[in-house]
């Protein structure tokens, strides 16, 4: 094997899952809080703009490299009417479609980062960021945020993470794992960071913006300096928001130059995203994506009472912080009884996270993802999308654990 991907790590959220899944074919009962993966379908209208264009020999040819130009045009307009952007704003930029939100990632770091370059991440981080700058020669550099602070990241210790070698850094609003957004007044402070540093690309995974359940809503730096746009590159897809993980459909908008550059580096490795879910976006109206989200959203609100709730009622409530947006809730276990049951004594700073989570699993049956996988020890994320009863049965196992 090369060693490039003998350098990289499994994905710890799938390895779990599989676990899971492997346990519940043998019978046994498991509550699988490990994916962001809605157990719903898409949108009907979404589904009947797939069948729409079944009967189109189009729908089973290349579509161009960077996307459909009519999808392309339209995602642009879709993400800056969302985001309150003029729109004399985005006139010298474009947007490249691809093979969903990770291979659309995975092309801008490419297209960016030479070897030796930093990338500054926050953790808790998406599992994927630190592997794909790896992979392309990067350096990662993170910056530690904490739970007293809802994971906020302090934007003095991201001014001193950035130096000479700094190429990109990533805002990941609406954040996984931690199911939090930046506040507006924080995006205006990294805005007045990033005017002083302009030599630094910023790339905004946005992939979770339309999943926000709590007011106020996700703003960007870019609302307030829009003059960033011209190095800014915004991600996002219809995974999420669609609930179409298995759809494949990702894409980003960024100046024309470099999304020139990311579609030349796309001729040589997918060719181009699907053509039939292309066409089938180019005829969906996305101003239905709110009304196919509310009861997703109104469940998430759900969920996020019954985890502060479980968590008060066996006073253990310091662990908790207001989750606001995404799927997610990281469960910070070091502030939990049990946490002394795995650590030798208080100098012992070792990372317990596999091993609770693989406890909790074969004891109570719930399935969550280690912490050490987002950069963040001796904690586990909780997906929150299951079903208001099921979810409910999960967190009071998981908590009568973390108690005992």
């Amino acid at each position: 094997m090369s060693i490039r991907v003998n350098e990289i790590s499994d994905s710890v959220t799938l390895r779990l899952n599989d676990q899971a899944v492997k346990m519940a074919e043998e019978g046994k009962t498991v509550y699988n809080l490990t994916t962001g993966q809605l157990a719903s379908k898409p949108d009907f209208d979404f589904i009947d703009s797939i069948k729409s264009e079944l009967n189109f020999l189009k729908s089973y040819q290349y579509s161009p490299v960077a996307g459909f130009v009519d999808l392309r045009e339209k995602l642009i307009s879709y993400i800056f009417e969302n985001r309150h952007v003029a729109k004399e704003h985005f006139a010298n930029l474009d947007c490249v479609i691809s093979s969903g939100g990770k291979h659309n990632l995975f092309h801008v770091l490419l297209t960016l980062v030479d070897p030796g370059d930093e990338v500054i991440v926050i953790s808790p981080f998406w599992i994927s960021y630190p592997e794909m700058i790896k992979l392309c020669g990067g350096k990662a550099v993170y910056v530690d945020t904490r739970s007293f602070d809802a994971f906020t990241p302090s934007l003095e210790a991201i001014k001193k993470s950035i130096t000479p070698k700094t190429k990109a850094i990533i805002i990941n609003s609406p954040n996984n794992p931690a199911g939090i957004h930046y506040s507006d007044e924080w995006m205006k402070g990294f805005a007045e960071l990033m005017i002083q540093n302009e030599n630094v690309t910023m790339i905004s995974d946005e992939i979770y913006f339309e999943l926000s359940y709590f007011d106020p809503a996700p703003t960007y730096f870019y609302n307030h300096r829009p003059e960033l746009l011209s190095r800014t590159v915004i991600a996002s897809g219809i995974s999420k928001c669609l609930a179409s993980t298995g759809l494949r459909i990702g894409y980003c908008i960024a100046p024309k130059k470099m999304c020139s550059a990311i579609s030349k580096l796309q001729s040589h490795t997918a060719s181009g995203a699907s053509s039939l879910i292309q066409r089938a976006l180019a005829s969906y109206e996305f101003k239905l994506i709110p009304d196919y989200l509310r009861p997703i959203k109104n469940q998430l609100r759900v969920n996020a009472g019954i985890v502060r709730e479980v968590l008060r009622s066996r006073d253990v409530a310091r662990c908790w912080y207001q989750p606001l947006s995404a799927f997610y809730f990281m469960l910070d276990l070091s502030l939990t009884p049990v946490f002394d049951k795995y650590v030798e004594n208080k100098q012992d700073h070792n990372d317990y996270s596999m091993k609770i989570c693989e406890d909790i699993l074969n004891k109570c049956g719930v399935a969550l993802v280690p912490g050490t996988a987002f950069g963040f020890p001796n904690s586990a994320r909780i997906s929150m999308v299951l079903e208001k009863t099921p979810f409910q049965i999960a967190m009071e196992k998981v908590a009568d654990f973390l108690i005992s």
